[in-house]
């Protein structure tokens, strides 16, 4: 073989890389005293470094939060979704706990009740969502509904309108925005005081 300056090139038969002809008897008594191959991946290594070499690239790894020791190459993979104690959070209460620990959290958390305010009903959390979609209260479905039935058939048969299923979550957002109001204008008086020193 030719190198890219013309010169003859030899392969090394310990590091099977590309030697200059004239370079090649002292780079093989080099290489063969200070290098050897490591058997998993076939890096050339200087033998003093060999484990060292080893120990940073591929020796099985302790996991910190299980304990197990992992190979090196399926530690992140491990980590991030395998490992038993990996800190994850609940879908319904959004709580960090381990993952070994989560259904049996879920079972219990997902039975949970809360009211929908469109239909004033308790719905466990865990069928929240499709009760949204099914929900006789909802947006979607008012919209279906007001097509199937007349306007006079939605009163409660004495002339009066029937009470907006969002009344209950008016009133709660209309008395949010007034605590907020209140928290902002106190805190807003509070910060503008000056001290009696200066």
């Amino acid at each position: 073989m030719t190198t890219e300056t013309g010169e003859i090139s030899i392969v090394c038969n310990h590091c099977d890389r590309d030697i200059p002809a004239p370079n090649i008897d002292l780079h093989r008594v080099h290489c063969a005293r200070n290098l050897e191959k490591c058997k998993i991946c076939g890096d050339m290594v200087p033998k003093k470094h060999a484990e060292e070499h080893f120990a940073n690239t591929h020796a099985p790894v302790p996991c910190s939060m299980c304990k197990e020791t992992i190979a090196r190459e399926a530690f992140d993979n491990h980590k991030g979704e395998l490992c038993p104690k990996r800190i994850v959070t609940c879908e319904f209460c959004e709580f960090p706990l381990p993952a070994v620990d989560l259904a049996e959290h879920q079972e219990v958390c997902g039975n949970r009740t809360e009211l929908c305010y469109q239909c004033n009903s308790y719905v466990r959390l865990r069928e929240i969502y499709s009760h949204q979609t099914k929900c006789p209260g909802s947006v979607l479905n008012n919209v279906e509904s007001s097509r199937r039935i007349p306007r006079a058939a939605e009163g409660d048969g004495n002339g009066r309108r029937r009470r907006d299923g969002n009344g209950v979550s008016n009133k709660r957002l209309f008395f949010t925005i007034a605590i907020t109001g209140i928290a902002v204008l106190i805190g807003s008086l509070f910060f503008q005081r000056k001290p009696e020193g200066s």
